[in-house]
């Protein structure tokens, strides 16, 4: 409220103000009274006269009012206003007093006066902020909306009471009608104007046609006097008509003379200017001493002059009363603009031709706007018909109104048939005749498919889903329109619904065997725990794993491990009883469960399965057996969790491929402790990765012939919290079998190379490699890598390999040191004399070390054949020009022989014992 009076109060010019409220009583109150006196007459065309003639007037003046207080604005910055939209507040002035004016002759009583009164308080509002966008100044408007909406609210509220205070048609009830509406339109003004703050702006530069305020005056004044004219006239029609004539021609010769949006002139009957008004030399360019007498030709281009356009324009006005056609026209200066031309013959009092009247108006934007909307048209085709939806539009009485090619693909329906206008039942009806060929089938299938998309449009559902025939669904979404009809899409989702059910099928299935997996097995082990606890009943679970299916991988490849896999899953099934299930975990695992009362079910049980699986298999010709190992596992005595059943299943199962005797092994507590133990270790392993429980020691290596210090072994330690320190005899194989084998021996060799790197340059460090490493990491390509990152010297760096690491897969162990190789990395071969040594391994790869195990040392002093065999693997050496490395020695005795015997290398307690730090082994070592 302080912005409203602080608006009146400071930024407006309190003269005019009060002239606009003045002219707004006026002109409302000849609105209720012309309206009043419409109600009153019998005869149609003079209540629309009067009605027509009360919202003109009403509309001016209402218009006026808005732009005398505009006028009597000033908020400290230049103000001009923009033609198209002033004008068009105008027309929205108009058209909302007409509408109301219909209501209050059409309607009685209060009715009459809500609906006109709302029409009425929203479309003078609606032109004062019309009105408000044609204002233009260096900057933009900034809104309250709480204003906006409370001017809105003022005028639609305050105006149906006007109109009802009117409707008595009595004098006291017409003024006060009168005030009401008055009272209305200007709360709602000076409100809207209290919500508007002009913010000025450097940055806006405004180009485009407008009205400056000395033109308004005169506009203003022009709508003022008519308005006053129009009263004039009213009085006149009620006395004399010849008065009322006069007026009226007094009336339309200054609203012509006033109109600048048309180029209105008289002709005469050859085509000569006889009279020329403002919007004409506006339009146009020419004054009106330069162009009457002159022939209106001159306006048209040459080509047209030339085929005789004028003239069959004046001619085909004359003979059928009127003459309308769009084109080009030129101004003086020899620009043109797209127009609207009207020709129409003029006849005097007693019948004879005068001339012709002829109305010009520039619709070049309008044309440019038909442009517009033809392209977006033609895009909008273009898009409509490349949807890979359907779609189509039904009007309230579910009649076609557009569609597009895709929804007669979709529903297979011809294109002579789909014609707008077709109601959607009989769409339906023909959609499902082409569908089913079954009339009676197709007829109800239709009328089902009709009443639940009708159902769902009137319900304001979004979407269906239709099963047109067996092998066919469709996707229909919709949205409803306001006045009753609805757009809806289509789409074939067939493809889409069938990779959903597989999708699903597959969340629960083995894609290979199509049995159940992990997920569902465990899901199904979770309900029948449930079910055995809540009946005290009993359950087994069996853990099944094949025993030979990795030989038949690698001796008949992938493909036929996945038919032997298939054909077993199938056999398994095929045995399936109430109650059981198998399952496939991945790979040759499965697993199953069997609910028994008598142990005679599950030992059934257990030996349909294994039939099963013992069974040979014949693929391409090969008989294959693969045979499996079962571990099984009781609910409740083995566990009462899926958990805890699974795991002792498994442990079980293991035994059972370690056993020579046995295929099939239940759970025995005491027997899998160690399975257990180990599966514990291989998690703490994973656990002492992430902590970093894991650290190195160094023992040293030295010459015989000269004690000099060659290098440094590297030796893993595990600090366990628990267990303490657990020796790498312990450790390691689990490491290997559950591949945590591959971080850890990462880390060793890049904290060795790190530390090697901060030696002395002579000192080489030696790391062990796992045979694991070698077959399953790119173990060339990490020593490099780590080589770079710690910029220490290839030459500096030994890989020591026992000999299990080649025989498992000699030519990829092959491929691997050689790669280890090319990067002048050394490597040793390590327990040399024990396990699979054999001449052949020195034979394949030229080693750069043979190490001698400490095996031997242990009878060196005591034994001939122990003196033998290590003399016989010196010699060896010697002869391969491979120098030999002694493991173990702890007494000077052995480095005696050793040394007699042309050992080159030696390590041991005797030399140093391993310590974190070099410096510290080097001192045990001196």
């Amino acid at each position: 409220m302080y912005n409203v009076l602080t608006c009146l109060a400071f930024e407006h010019d309190l003269a005019l103000v009060a002239v606009a409220g003045i002219l707004c009583y006026l002109t409302n109150l000849g609105t209720v009274v012309f309206l009043a006196r419409a109600r009153g007459l019998s005869k149609p065309a003079a209540r629309w006269s009067w009605c027509a003639f009360a919202a003109v007037t009403g509309g001016f003046g209402i218009w006026a009012t808005h732009f005398i207080a505009m006028l009597a604005y000033d908020a400290g910055l230049p103000v001009t206003y923009q033609l198209g939209p002033t004008l068009f507040s105008l027309a929205v002035a108009v058209v909302a007093t007409t509408v109301a004016g219909i209501a209050t002759i059409k309607m009685r009583g209060v009715e009459a006066a809500i609906a006109a009164g709302l029409v009425f308080g929203v479309g003078v509002s609606s032109m004062h902020f019309i009105g408000m966008s044609a204002v233009e100044f260096g900057g933009h408007i900034q809104w309250r909306s709480d204003l906006v909406i409370t001017a809105i609210l003022l005028c639609a509220l305050v105006s149906p009471f006007g109109f009802w205070k009117a409707s008595g048609s009595t004098r006291v009830g017409l003024w006060m009608g009168a005030g009401l509406l008055a009272a209305g339109i200007v709360g709602m003004h000076f409100t809207a104007m209290g919500a508007a703050e002009l913010i000025p702006d450097a940055t806006v530069v405004s180009d485009t046609p407008h009205l400056s305020k000395p033109w308004m005056v005169t506009t203003i004044l022009v709508a003022a006097v008519s308005m006053i004219l129009s009263g004039l006239i009213a009085v006149a029609v009620t006395a004399r008509a010849e008065r009322s004539t006069r007026k009226a021609n007094e009336n339309f010769e200054l609203l012509v003379n006033g109109v600048t949006d048309y180029a209105i002139y008289m002709l005469d009957p050859q085509g000569n200017i006889s009279s020329w008004n403002t919007g004409a030399e506006r339009f146009k360019g020419y004054s009106a001493s330069e162009v009457i007498g002159k022939h209106f030709s001159r306006f048209m281009s040459k080509e047209d002059q030339a085929a005789g356009v004028p003239l069959a324009a004046l001619q085909q006005a004359k003979n059928e009363g009127r003459f309308e056609a769009n084109g080009w026209r030129y101004r003086k200066d020899g620009s043109t603009f797209f127009a609207n031309i009207v020709i129409q013959p003029v006849y005097g009092e007693a019948g004879e031709h005068v001339g012709f009247a002829k109305i010009t108006r520039d619709i070049s934007e309008q044309k440019a706007a038909a442009d517009r909307i033809q392209e977006v048209s033609r895009n909008l085709d273009l898009a409509l018909e490349n949807m890979i939806q359907g779609i189509c539009l039904f009007d309230k009485d579910e009649r076609l109104v557009l569609s597009n090619q895709r929804y007669r693909d979709i529903f297979r329906l011809t294109d002579g048939f789909l014609e707008p206008g077709i109601t959607y039942w009989e769409i339906v009806k023909r959609g499902y005749e082409l569908a089913l060929a079954d009339p009676e089938e197709a007829l109800q299938r239709a009328r089902a498919h009709y009443d639940r998309q009708i159902s769902a449009v009137r319900s304001g559902q979004k979407s269906l889903i239709h099963k047109i025939s067996e092998d066919r669904t469709i996707l229909a979404n919709f949205s409803t329109l306001s006045e009753g009809g609805w757009v809806a899409t289509f789409e074939d989702i067939t493809d889409r619904t069938r990779s959903e059910e597989q999708i699903a099928f597959l969340a629960k299935h083995d894609g290979l065997t199509k049995l159940p997996n992990r997920s569902a097995f465990t899901d199904f082990l979770a309900h029948e725990v449930a079910f055995a606890d809540h009946t005290s009943g009993r359950m087994a679970v069996l853990g099944i794993d094949l025993n030979k299916f990795k030989l038949v991988n690698d001796q008949m490849g992938h493909a036929v491990g996945d038919q032997v896999l298939v054909e077993l899953a199938s056999r398994m099934s095929a045995v399936l009883g109430s109650g059981e299930i198998v399952a496939r975990f991945g790979g040759d695992e499965f697993a199953a469960l069997k609910r028994y009362n008598d142990v005679s079910e599950l030992n059934d049980f257990v030996t349909r399965l294994s039939d099963a699986l013992n069974s040979t298999v014949e693929i391409r010709d090969h008989k294959l057996s693969c045979g499996a190992s079962i571990g099984i596992s009781v609910y409740p005595k083995d566990g009462k969790t899926p958990q805890a059943l699974l795991a002792n299943a498994d442990l079980a199962m293991y035994r059972a491929k370690q056993s020579i005797s046995q295929n099939v092994c239940f759970y025995d507590g005491e027997m899998d402790d160690v399975a257990r133990d180990r599966a514990r270790m291989a998690k703490d392993l994973w656990q002492a990765i992430e902590e970093g429980q894991f650290k190195l020691n160094y023992q040293v290596q030295k010459s015989i012939a000269t004690s000099e210090t060659t290098g440094y072994e590297v030796l893993l330690r595990w600090v366990h919290p628990e267990r303490g320190n657990v020796p790498p005899v312990d450790f390691i194989e689990v490491a290997e079998e559950c591949g945590a084998i591959l971080p850890i021996g990462e880390w060793v060799l890049r904290e060795a190379c790190r530390e090697a790197a901060t030696w002395e340059p002579h000192l080489k460090v030696a790391v062990n490699l796992s045979p694991v490493q070698i077959a399953h990491a790119d173990i060339g390509a990490l020593v490099d890598q780590v080589l770079q990152e710690t910029k220490l010297d290839p030459s500096r760096l030994e890989l020591e390999i026992t000999e299990s690491s080649i025989i498992v897969d000699k030519n990829r162990a092959m491929a691997a040191l050689q790669a280890i190789k090319a990067l002048g990395v050394s490597i040793a071969i390590d327990d040399f004399g024990t396990g699979y040594s054999s001449l052949e391994t020195l034979r394949s790869f030229p080693f750069d070390k043979i190490k001698l195990d400490r095996s031997f040392m242990t009878e060196l002093n005591e034994s001939d054949e122990a003196k033998a065999m290590v003399r016989a693997i010196l010699a060896l050496g010697q002869g391969l020009r491979i120098p030999v490395l002694a493991e173990g020695v702890e007494t000077s005795e052995q480095l005696d022989i050793l040394r007699s015997e042309g050992c080159h290398e030696a390590q041991g307690y005797l030399l140093g014992r391993p310590g974190p730090t070099v410096e510290k082994s080097v001192g045990l070592a001196a």
